[in-house]
């Protein structure tokens, strides 16, 4: 009964997380925010009572007691979906549950670029990036191309996710959705054999490693379509972590490749709106053109960022051109995209129309 109140306190509250620990009051992040939803604190009785609820499975109990940490969907009847992450601290269970929405928006209600993203969705090959810090909607932007690919196009779109977060059900197109530790012991593993699958479009949870990537950009160079995460700030600081993935000897070689396949990256965070009405992501988005390919390809990683502040006509915005725009739109306070900017000072020249 806890664990339900908690749950339905969480999305009565439109809260994006929720913090449970014994000897702490039960916390939710709101719009970005941290919140007490309650005043009493849980007892340790309390907190292992709500583990085994989650734990029921003795398979996932002894996944935790070997690993000390676990990451899982939970499904409450007629509440909702929530990926439950379990971990030790001070030697007691404490539990992080993020709300998973299953409804998929359009680009336009999430605030995106939506010429763009039908452009990116579009693409018949390649890679294609979603970026930023945890908890700024990368995963939700996938999900929509992936629905916005699934109402448009006649494909076949398999997942790879730890755990499954969306559920999408077929529509024009035939999906299917795997998760680690279910259907797949690891991305490498599963993305050996991924392309006897006959995919057309590839998801990958979130890239972390070099033998994960380099299988990505193996899928990319034989006809599909990779779509991932990416836990970098931009665009520019995307590649160059693409390529300091592999040793300095294969910087020249992956740069090549890179030019090659890369398409686009969207890079998000999101801000509280003006109104107090939930948060709006702000978004740099970049096009591989010609040039940009040229200078991924020479190493020019640098000179990049100028093309995305003058690629208007391609689709490109950087952060300091759409936080302006929130502010001038009234979406967001001017302090807030103030902070929320790589730079204040040009966020100011900016927002001041001085070039």
């Amino acid at each position: 009964m806890k664990l339900q109140k908690y749950f339905r306190m969480m999305v009565e509250k439109e809260a994006s997380d929720l913090f449970l620990r014994a000897h702490a009051a039960p916390r939710a992040r709101i719009d970005g925010k941290i919140f007490r939803l309650d005043d009493a604190q849980i007892s340790e009785i309390e907190m292992k009572e709500l583990v085994s609820v989650l734990l029921a499975e003795k398979t996932q109990r002894d996944f935790f007691e070997k690993n000390l940490d676990i990451d899982f969907i939970y499904i409450h009847p007629g509440v909702g979906r929530f990926r439950i992450n379990l971990f030790l601290q001070r030697t007691q269970p404490t539990l992080v549950a993020r709300y998973v929405k299953n409804q998929t928006k359009s680009f336009d209600e999430l605030n995106l670029p939506q010429e763009l993203c039908e452009l990116l969705c579009q693409q018949q090959r390649g890679l294609v990036l979603a970026c930023g810090a945890a908890g700024n909607g990368k995963t939700t932007s996938i999900a929509s191309m992936i629905d916005y690919i699934n109402e448009n196009e006649e494909k076949h779109i398999v997942t790879l996710e730890d755990p499954v977060e969306f559920l999408f059900k077929d529509k024009q197109s035939i999906i299917n959705q795997r998760e680690m530790g279910i259907d797949f012991h690891s991305y490498p593993t599963a993305l050996r054999h991924v392309t006897q699958q006959s995919p057309d479009v590839l998801f990958i949870g979130t890239i972390r490693d070099e033998a994960t990537m380099r299988a990505a950009l193996s899928a990319a160079e034989l006809g599909v379509l990779v779509v991932s995460t990416f836990h970098t700030n931009n665009a520019v600081q995307t590649i160059e972590r693409i390529i300091n993935f592999f040793p300095p000897h294969l910087h020249s070689e992956m740069s090549l490749q890179l030019s090659l396949l890369l398409k686009g990256v969207i890079s998000l965070r999101l801000l509280p709106r003006k109104d107090g009405n939930g948060r709006v992501p702000a978004y740099e988005s970049m096009v591989v053109t010609p040039t940009i390919a040229r200078l991924i390809r020479e190493q020019s990683n640098r000179e990049i960022q100028t093309f995305i502040n003058e690629g208007k006509l391609f689709g490109m915005k950087s952060f300091k051109q759409t936080l302006v725009q929130l502010v001038k739109d009234d979406l967001v306070e001017e302090d807030a995209a103030r902070e929320a900017a790589d730079s204040k000072d040009e966020f100011n020249i900016e927002l001041s129309g001085m070039r």
